[in-house]
Protein backbone atom coordinates (compact mmCIF):
# COMPACT_ATOMS: atom_id res chain seq x y z
CA UNK A 1 0.00 0.00 0.00
CA UNK A 2 1.17 3.58 -0.54
CA UNK A 3 2.92 5.07 2.46
CA UNK A 4 2.43 8.70 3.46
CA UNK A 5 5.84 10.36 3.77
CA UNK A 6 4.69 13.95 4.20
CA UNK A 7 5.85 14.00 7.80
CA UNK A 8 8.94 11.85 7.28
CA UNK A 9 12.46 13.27 6.88
CA UNK A 10 13.92 12.68 3.44
CA UNK A 11 16.91 10.70 4.69
CA UNK A 12 15.14 7.91 6.54
CA UNK A 13 15.11 5.52 3.62
CA UNK A 14 17.82 3.33 2.14
CA UNK A 15 17.46 1.40 -1.10
CA UNK A 16 17.01 -2.33 -1.38
CA UNK A 17 17.63 -4.37 -4.50
CA UNK A 18 18.65 -7.81 -5.68
CA UNK A 19 15.89 -9.44 -3.65
CA UNK A 20 12.44 -10.74 -4.24
CA UNK A 21 11.38 -10.11 -0.65
CA UNK A 22 8.42 -7.74 -0.73
CA UNK A 23 8.22 -7.18 3.03
CA UNK A 24 10.10 -3.89 2.83
CA UNK A 25 9.86 -1.30 5.59
CA UNK A 26 10.51 2.40 5.71
CA UNK A 27 13.54 1.84 7.94
CA UNK A 28 15.20 -0.25 5.23
CA UNK A 29 14.49 2.04 2.27
CA UNK A 30 16.14 5.12 0.88
CA UNK A 31 14.93 7.42 -1.83
CA UNK A 32 16.82 10.56 -0.89
CA UNK A 33 17.91 11.24 -4.46
CA UNK A 34 14.45 10.52 -5.81
CA UNK A 35 12.48 12.77 -3.47
CA UNK A 36 11.65 16.36 -4.39
CA UNK A 37 14.17 19.06 -3.48
CA UNK A 38 13.66 21.12 -0.36
CA UNK A 39 13.47 24.38 -2.34
CA UNK A 40 10.33 26.14 -1.00
CA UNK A 41 9.37 27.23 -4.51
CA UNK A 42 9.86 23.81 -6.04
CA UNK A 43 6.24 22.73 -5.60
CA UNK A 44 4.71 26.18 -5.60
CA UNK A 45 1.74 26.02 -8.02
CA UNK A 46 2.46 29.59 -9.08
CA UNK A 47 6.03 28.76 -9.98
CA UNK A 48 6.16 27.85 -13.71
CA UNK A 49 9.21 25.66 -13.10
CA UNK A 50 7.71 23.66 -10.26
CA UNK A 51 7.09 19.93 -10.61
CA UNK A 52 4.49 17.64 -9.07
CA UNK A 53 4.38 16.96 -5.32
CA UNK A 54 5.43 13.47 -4.34
CA UNK A 55 4.02 12.75 -0.92
CA UNK A 56 3.52 8.99 -1.04
CA UNK A 57 5.65 5.93 -1.47
CA UNK A 58 4.42 3.11 -3.64
CA UNK A 59 5.79 -0.41 -4.05
CA UNK A 60 7.29 -1.10 -7.46
CA UNK A 61 8.51 -4.35 -9.04
CA UNK A 62 11.30 -3.86 -11.57
CA UNK A 63 12.19 -6.66 -13.96
CA UNK A 64 15.54 -6.28 -15.63
CA UNK A 65 18.05 -8.18 -17.71
CA UNK A 66 20.88 -9.61 -15.57
CA UNK A 67 24.10 -7.63 -15.78
CA UNK A 68 27.71 -8.10 -14.69
CA UNK A 69 28.04 -9.13 -11.07
CA UNK A 70 24.30 -9.63 -10.54
CA UNK A 71 22.24 -12.79 -10.88
CA UNK A 72 18.77 -11.64 -9.89
CA UNK A 73 16.63 -9.72 -12.35
CA UNK A 74 13.54 -8.97 -10.24
CA UNK A 75 13.71 -6.21 -7.66
CA UNK A 76 11.23 -4.77 -5.18
CA UNK A 77 11.57 -1.24 -3.88
CA UNK A 78 9.50 1.79 -3.01
CA UNK A 79 9.29 4.83 -5.26
CA UNK A 80 7.70 8.23 -4.66
CA UNK A 81 4.36 8.67 -6.39
CA UNK A 82 3.32 12.16 -7.42
CA UNK A 83 0.03 13.81 -6.56
CA UNK A 84 -2.84 13.47 -8.98
CA UNK A 85 -2.36 15.92 -11.89
CA UNK A 86 -4.97 18.66 -12.10
CA UNK A 87 -6.44 17.30 -15.34
CA UNK A 88 -5.53 13.66 -14.80
CA UNK A 89 -6.11 10.70 -12.52
CA UNK A 90 -4.28 8.28 -10.27
CA UNK A 91 -5.02 4.59 -10.82
CA UNK A 92 -4.77 1.85 -8.22
CA UNK A 93 -3.41 -1.11 -10.15
CA UNK A 94 -5.20 -4.43 -9.74
CA UNK A 95 -3.65 -6.49 -12.55
CA UNK A 96 -0.68 -5.98 -14.88
CA UNK A 97 0.23 -8.02 -17.92
CA UNK A 98 3.76 -9.38 -18.16
CA UNK A 99 5.16 -7.19 -20.93
CA UNK A 100 8.23 -5.13 -21.60
CA UNK A 101 9.57 -2.48 -23.90
CA UNK A 102 12.99 -1.76 -25.29
CA UNK A 103 14.60 1.00 -23.30
CA UNK A 104 15.79 2.84 -26.43
CA UNK A 105 12.27 3.09 -27.86
CA UNK A 106 10.14 5.31 -25.65
CA UNK A 107 6.74 4.15 -26.91
CA UNK A 108 7.65 0.64 -27.98
CA UNK A 109 5.74 -2.06 -26.14
CA UNK A 110 5.55 -5.80 -26.63
CA UNK A 111 4.23 -8.88 -24.89
CA UNK A 112 7.03 -10.79 -23.20
CA UNK A 113 5.40 -14.12 -23.94
CA UNK A 114 5.54 -13.37 -27.65
CA UNK A 115 9.31 -13.35 -27.78
CA UNK A 116 10.44 -15.01 -24.58
CA UNK A 117 12.68 -17.40 -26.49
CA UNK A 118 14.39 -14.56 -28.36
CA UNK A 119 15.43 -12.27 -25.51
CA UNK A 120 19.12 -12.23 -26.27
CA UNK A 121 18.51 -11.40 -29.93
CA UNK A 122 15.79 -8.88 -29.26
CA UNK A 123 17.11 -6.72 -26.46
CA UNK A 124 20.46 -5.11 -27.22
CA UNK A 125 22.58 -3.61 -24.49
CA UNK A 126 21.37 -0.16 -23.66
CA UNK A 127 23.24 2.14 -21.32
CA UNK A 128 20.65 4.89 -21.16
CA UNK A 129 17.79 5.13 -18.69
CA UNK A 130 19.27 2.79 -16.07
CA UNK A 131 16.99 1.60 -13.34
CA UNK A 132 16.89 3.14 -9.88
CA UNK A 133 17.56 -0.32 -8.49
CA UNK A 134 20.97 -0.71 -10.07
CA UNK A 135 22.17 2.64 -11.36
CA UNK A 136 25.20 2.10 -13.58
CA UNK A 137 25.13 -1.71 -13.34
CA UNK A 138 22.38 -2.79 -15.72
CA UNK A 139 23.22 -2.89 -19.42
CA UNK A 140 19.64 -3.43 -20.51
CA UNK A 141 16.42 -3.32 -18.52
CA UNK A 142 12.89 -4.60 -18.71
CA UNK A 143 10.49 -2.23 -16.96
CA UNK A 144 7.13 -3.98 -17.34
CA UNK A 145 3.78 -2.72 -16.22
CA UNK A 146 2.36 -0.94 -19.26
CA UNK A 147 -0.58 -3.31 -19.60
CA UNK A 148 -2.56 -2.40 -16.52
CA UNK A 149 -6.11 -2.61 -15.25
CA UNK A 150 -7.32 -1.05 -12.02
CA UNK A 151 -9.65 1.45 -10.40
CA UNK A 152 -9.51 5.23 -10.27
CA UNK A 153 -8.16 6.20 -6.86
CA UNK A 154 -8.44 9.96 -7.36
CA UNK A 155 -9.21 12.58 -10.00
CA UNK A 156 -7.43 15.89 -10.52
CA UNK A 157 -8.52 19.11 -8.85
CA UNK A 158 -9.68 20.63 -12.14
CA UNK A 159 -11.82 17.68 -13.20
CA UNK A 160 -15.54 18.53 -13.29
CA UNK A 161 -18.71 16.89 -14.54
CA UNK A 162 -18.22 18.78 -17.78
CA UNK A 163 -14.75 17.40 -18.54
CA UNK A 164 -14.52 14.07 -16.67
CA UNK A 165 -15.25 12.00 -19.81
CA UNK A 166 -17.80 10.05 -17.78
CA UNK A 167 -15.13 8.80 -15.37
CA UNK A 168 -15.51 8.69 -11.59
CA UNK A 169 -13.53 7.64 -8.53
CA UNK A 170 -13.72 3.88 -7.98
CA UNK A 171 -14.42 3.15 -11.65
CA UNK A 172 -12.77 0.13 -13.31
CA UNK A 173 -10.40 1.23 -16.07
CA UNK A 174 -7.42 0.35 -18.22
CA UNK A 175 -4.74 2.79 -19.35
CA UNK A 176 -3.78 3.46 -22.95
CA UNK A 177 0.06 3.48 -22.99
CA UNK A 178 1.25 7.05 -23.43
CA UNK A 179 4.79 8.24 -24.11
CA UNK A 180 5.50 9.25 -20.52
CA UNK A 181 4.05 6.11 -18.95
CA UNK A 182 6.02 5.55 -15.71
CA UNK A 183 8.30 2.53 -15.86
CA UNK A 184 7.80 -0.51 -13.70
CA UNK A 185 5.04 -2.52 -12.09
CA UNK A 186 3.69 -0.34 -9.33
CA UNK A 187 0.68 -0.20 -7.05
CA UNK A 188 -0.26 3.25 -8.31
CA UNK A 189 -0.05 4.83 -11.74
CA UNK A 190 -0.38 8.56 -12.39
CA UNK A 191 -2.05 9.51 -15.69
CA UNK A 192 -1.65 13.16 -16.76
CA UNK A 193 -4.73 13.31 -19.00
CA UNK A 194 -8.05 11.47 -18.87
CA UNK A 195 -7.86 10.82 -22.62
CA UNK A 196 -5.49 7.96 -21.75
CA UNK A 197 -8.02 6.31 -19.41
CA UNK A 198 -10.46 3.80 -20.93
CA UNK A 199 -13.39 2.55 -18.81
CA UNK A 200 -14.16 -1.16 -18.71
CA UNK A 201 -17.48 -2.83 -17.83
CA UNK A 202 -17.99 -4.94 -14.72
CA UNK A 203 -18.43 -7.99 -16.94
CA UNK A 204 -14.81 -7.84 -18.10
CA UNK A 205 -12.42 -9.53 -15.64
CA UNK A 206 -9.45 -7.41 -14.59
CA UNK A 207 -6.94 -10.05 -15.68
CA UNK A 208 -8.41 -10.09 -19.19
CA UNK A 209 -8.61 -6.29 -19.35
CA UNK A 210 -4.91 -6.05 -18.44
CA UNK A 211 -4.00 -7.91 -21.65
CA UNK A 212 -5.66 -5.38 -23.95
CA UNK A 213 -3.66 -2.10 -23.91
CA UNK A 214 -0.54 -3.32 -25.73
CA UNK A 215 -0.49 -6.87 -27.07
CA UNK A 216 -4.14 -7.11 -28.07
CA UNK A 217 -4.21 -3.54 -29.38
CA UNK A 218 -1.12 -4.05 -31.55
CA UNK A 219 -2.65 -7.26 -32.94
CA UNK A 220 -5.90 -5.40 -33.61
CA UNK A 221 -4.10 -2.70 -35.56
CA UNK A 222 -2.15 -5.30 -37.55
CA UNK A 223 -5.37 -7.09 -38.54
CA UNK A 224 -6.92 -3.79 -39.65
CA UNK A 225 -3.93 -3.15 -41.90
CA UNK A 226 -4.10 -6.72 -43.22
CA UNK A 227 -7.75 -6.16 -44.08
CA UNK A 228 -6.83 -3.10 -46.13
CA UNK A 229 -4.33 -5.20 -48.08
CA UNK A 230 -6.86 -8.03 -48.54
CA UNK A 231 -9.49 -5.58 -49.80
CA UNK A 232 -7.06 -4.30 -52.40
CA UNK A 233 -6.15 -7.85 -53.46
CA UNK A 234 -9.81 -8.84 -53.85
CA UNK A 235 -10.42 -5.77 -55.97
CA UNK A 236 -7.49 -6.59 -58.25
CA UNK A 237 -8.59 -10.21 -58.67
CA UNK A 238 -12.30 -9.53 -59.08
CA UNK A 239 -12.22 -9.66 -62.88
CA UNK A 240 -9.72 -12.46 -63.49
CA UNK A 241 -9.69 -14.66 -60.34
CA UNK A 242 -12.85 -13.91 -58.34
CA UNK A 243 -12.80 -17.25 -56.50
CA UNK A 244 -9.15 -17.17 -55.46
CA UNK A 245 -8.95 -16.62 -51.70
CA UNK A 246 -6.32 -14.30 -50.21
CA UNK A 247 -3.97 -16.10 -47.85
CA UNK A 248 -2.71 -14.72 -44.53
CA UNK A 249 0.15 -16.20 -42.50
CA UNK A 250 0.45 -15.22 -38.83
CA UNK A 251 3.88 -15.98 -37.40
CA UNK A 252 4.28 -16.72 -33.67
CA UNK A 253 2.18 -18.23 -30.91
CA UNK A 254 2.91 -15.85 -28.06
CA UNK A 255 0.41 -13.31 -26.79
CA UNK A 256 0.55 -11.14 -29.90
CA UNK A 257 -0.04 -13.93 -32.41
CA UNK A 258 -2.74 -15.60 -30.32
CA UNK A 259 -4.60 -12.30 -30.15
CA UNK A 260 -4.07 -11.66 -33.87
CA UNK A 261 -5.53 -14.98 -35.01
CA UNK A 262 -8.60 -14.54 -32.78
CA UNK A 263 -9.15 -10.98 -33.92
CA UNK A 264 -8.61 -11.90 -37.58
CA UNK A 265 -11.08 -14.80 -37.40
CA UNK A 266 -13.74 -12.51 -35.96
CA UNK A 267 -12.97 -9.45 -38.05
CA UNK A 268 -12.91 -11.05 -41.49
CA UNK A 269 -16.11 -12.97 -40.74
CA UNK A 270 -18.01 -9.85 -39.65
CA UNK A 271 -16.77 -7.60 -42.46
CA UNK A 272 -17.89 -9.93 -45.24
CA UNK A 273 -14.32 -10.90 -46.11
CA UNK A 274 -14.57 -14.38 -44.64
CA UNK A 275 -13.20 -15.91 -47.85
CA UNK A 276 -9.69 -15.57 -46.41
CA UNK A 277 -7.46 -18.52 -45.54
CA UNK A 278 -5.57 -18.02 -42.26
CA UNK A 279 -2.55 -20.08 -41.24
CA UNK A 280 -0.49 -19.82 -38.05
CA UNK A 281 3.22 -20.62 -38.06
CA UNK A 282 3.96 -21.88 -34.56
CA UNK A 283 7.39 -21.20 -33.08
CA UNK A 284 7.02 -23.43 -30.01
CA UNK A 285 5.57 -26.83 -29.19
CA UNK A 286 3.05 -25.50 -26.66
CA UNK A 287 2.10 -22.77 -29.11
CA UNK A 288 1.31 -25.41 -31.72
CA UNK A 289 -1.20 -26.98 -29.33
CA UNK A 290 -2.80 -23.62 -28.52
CA UNK A 291 -3.08 -22.67 -32.19
CA UNK A 292 -4.72 -25.97 -33.18
CA UNK A 293 -7.55 -25.22 -30.73
CA UNK A 294 -8.70 -22.26 -32.89
CA UNK A 295 -11.43 -23.08 -35.42
CA UNK A 296 -11.00 -22.58 -39.18
CA UNK A 297 -7.28 -21.92 -38.86
CA UNK A 298 -4.49 -24.07 -40.30
CA UNK A 299 -1.28 -24.55 -38.33
CA UNK A 300 2.29 -25.25 -39.41
CA UNK A 301 5.11 -25.80 -36.95
CA UNK A 302 8.38 -24.01 -37.57
CA UNK A 303 10.72 -26.53 -36.04
CA UNK A 304 14.12 -24.84 -35.87
CA UNK A 305 15.84 -28.22 -36.22
CA UNK A 306 14.83 -28.35 -39.89
CA UNK A 307 16.62 -26.66 -42.75
CA UNK A 308 15.15 -23.42 -44.09
CA UNK A 309 14.12 -24.89 -47.48
CA UNK A 310 12.19 -27.62 -45.64
CA UNK A 311 10.36 -25.13 -43.44
CA UNK A 312 9.49 -22.90 -46.38
CA UNK A 313 8.23 -25.85 -48.43
CA UNK A 314 6.23 -27.16 -45.46
CA UNK A 315 4.63 -23.75 -44.92
CA UNK A 316 3.64 -23.35 -48.59
CA UNK A 317 2.15 -26.85 -48.59
CA UNK A 318 -0.06 -26.07 -45.57
CA UNK A 319 -1.04 -22.64 -46.95
CA UNK A 320 -1.78 -24.00 -50.41
CA UNK A 321 0.93 -21.93 -52.05
CA UNK A 322 2.63 -18.61 -51.40
CA UNK A 323 0.68 -16.25 -49.14
CA UNK A 324 -0.43 -12.68 -49.81
CA UNK A 325 0.03 -11.19 -46.32
CA UNK A 326 2.30 -12.14 -43.41
CA UNK A 327 1.75 -10.75 -39.93
CA UNK A 328 5.13 -11.55 -38.39
CA UNK A 329 5.53 -11.32 -34.62
CA UNK A 330 8.67 -13.47 -34.66
CA UNK A 331 11.01 -10.47 -34.06
CA UNK A 332 14.16 -12.05 -35.57
CA UNK A 333 15.97 -11.72 -38.88
CA UNK A 334 15.58 -15.44 -39.48
CA UNK A 335 11.83 -15.29 -38.99
CA UNK A 336 11.39 -12.34 -41.34
CA UNK A 337 13.65 -13.90 -43.99
CA UNK A 338 11.58 -17.09 -43.89
CA UNK A 339 8.33 -15.12 -44.04
CA UNK A 340 9.45 -13.32 -47.18
CA UNK A 341 10.24 -16.63 -48.88
CA UNK A 342 6.70 -17.79 -48.09
CA UNK A 343 5.25 -14.57 -49.54
CA UNK A 344 4.05 -14.11 -53.11
CA UNK A 345 5.37 -11.48 -55.49
CA UNK A 346 3.77 -8.16 -54.55
CA UNK A 347 2.93 -9.47 -51.07
CA UNK A 348 3.07 -7.53 -47.81
CA UNK A 349 4.79 -8.34 -44.51
CA UNK A 350 3.52 -6.56 -41.39
CA UNK A 351 5.90 -6.23 -38.43
CA UNK A 352 5.67 -4.16 -35.26
CA UNK A 353 7.37 -0.78 -35.38
CA UNK A 354 9.32 -1.95 -32.34
CA UNK A 355 11.45 -4.29 -34.45
CA UNK A 356 11.17 -2.36 -37.71
CA UNK A 357 14.08 -0.08 -36.82
CA UNK A 358 16.34 -3.10 -36.49
CA UNK A 359 15.07 -5.22 -39.38
CA UNK A 360 14.04 -2.83 -42.15
CA UNK A 361 17.59 -1.73 -43.09
CA UNK A 362 18.63 -5.39 -43.38
CA UNK A 363 15.79 -6.36 -45.69
CA UNK A 364 15.15 -3.29 -47.84
CA UNK A 365 17.19 -4.66 -50.75
CA UNK A 366 15.61 -8.11 -50.52
CA UNK A 367 12.10 -6.64 -50.47
CA UNK A 368 12.86 -4.69 -53.63
CA UNK A 369 14.29 -7.80 -55.29
CA UNK A 370 11.18 -9.86 -54.43
CA UNK A 371 8.84 -6.90 -55.16
CA UNK A 372 7.43 -7.18 -51.68
CA UNK A 373 6.60 -4.54 -49.07
CA UNK A 374 7.47 -4.52 -45.37
CA UNK A 375 5.18 -2.30 -43.31
CA UNK A 376 5.71 -1.30 -39.67
CA UNK A 377 2.59 -1.40 -37.48
CA UNK A 378 2.12 0.96 -34.54
CA UNK A 379 0.34 0.11 -31.31
CA UNK A 380 -3.05 1.59 -32.27
CA UNK A 381 -5.20 4.34 -30.77
CA UNK A 382 -7.20 4.85 -27.59
CA UNK A 383 -10.38 4.76 -29.70
CA UNK A 384 -9.42 1.34 -31.06
CA UNK A 385 -8.72 0.19 -27.52
CA UNK A 386 -12.22 1.22 -26.41
CA UNK A 387 -13.72 -0.73 -29.33
CA UNK A 388 -11.63 -3.75 -28.46
CA UNK A 389 -12.81 -3.57 -24.83
CA UNK A 390 -16.42 -3.74 -25.96
CA UNK A 391 -15.86 -6.73 -28.25
CA UNK A 392 -13.96 -8.74 -25.64
CA UNK A 393 -16.43 -7.85 -22.88
CA UNK A 394 -19.32 -9.02 -25.09
CA UNK A 395 -17.40 -12.25 -25.86
CA UNK A 396 -17.27 -11.50 -29.57
CA UNK A 397 -13.51 -12.06 -29.33
CA UNK A 398 -12.23 -14.67 -26.90
CA UNK A 399 -8.97 -13.85 -25.06
CA UNK A 400 -6.01 -16.21 -25.40
CA UNK A 401 -5.05 -18.55 -22.54
CA UNK A 402 -3.64 -16.74 -19.52
CA UNK A 403 -2.53 -17.41 -15.96
CA UNK A 404 -2.73 -15.08 -12.96
CA UNK A 405 -0.01 -14.88 -10.31
CA UNK A 406 0.43 -12.79 -7.14
CA UNK A 407 2.88 -9.94 -7.73
CA UNK A 408 5.10 -11.45 -5.03
CA UNK A 409 5.84 -14.29 -7.48
CA UNK A 410 7.23 -11.97 -10.17
CA UNK A 411 10.67 -13.60 -10.11
CA UNK A 412 9.27 -17.08 -10.65
CA UNK A 413 6.92 -15.83 -13.37
CA UNK A 414 9.70 -14.17 -15.35
CA UNK A 415 11.88 -17.27 -15.09
CA UNK A 416 9.03 -19.41 -16.43
CA UNK A 417 8.29 -16.97 -19.24
CA UNK A 418 11.89 -16.98 -20.37
CA UNK A 419 11.76 -20.79 -20.51
CA UNK A 420 8.36 -20.81 -22.28
CA UNK A 421 6.80 -22.64 -19.33
CA UNK A 422 3.62 -20.52 -19.18
CA UNK A 423 1.09 -21.12 -21.97
CA UNK A 424 -0.30 -17.88 -23.39
CA UNK A 425 -0.05 -14.81 -21.21
CA UNK A 426 1.03 -14.22 -17.61
CA UNK A 427 -0.74 -11.65 -15.42
CA UNK A 428 0.47 -10.26 -12.08
CA UNK A 429 -2.17 -9.33 -9.51
CA UNK A 430 -1.45 -6.51 -7.06
CA UNK A 431 -4.82 -6.25 -5.34
CA UNK A 432 -7.89 -8.44 -5.15
CA UNK A 433 -11.08 -6.41 -5.53
CA UNK A 434 -13.28 -9.03 -7.19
Amino acid sequence: MPVDICSQPHNLLSSMSGTTDTSLTLNSLSLTSALPPTDPDHNNPHNPHSSHNMNKLCRQVSIESPGPGAKNCVFNFFVPIEDTPAMGARIRIVCAGACYRRRDRANSITSMSSVSSELSDYCPSVNSMSSPAHQGIREGSFFPGFEVAGVIESLGSEITEANNRGLRIGQRVIVYPFDETPAGYAELLVVPDLKHVVPIPDSLPMEVAAMLPTGALLAWNAVFKAQAVVTQILSQRAATEPKRKPKILIVGTGGLALWAVRIASYHFATTGADNVDITVASLRDEGFRLATEIKNVSVVQWNECLYEPQLIERTKDVCGGAVDVVIDFGTTSRSLHRSMHCLSKGGVVLISDEVAEKLLPKFSRLSEQYQQEIIAISNGTAEQLAELVELVANKKIEPPPHSVFPCEQAAEVIAKLCNSEIPGRAILRFHDIE
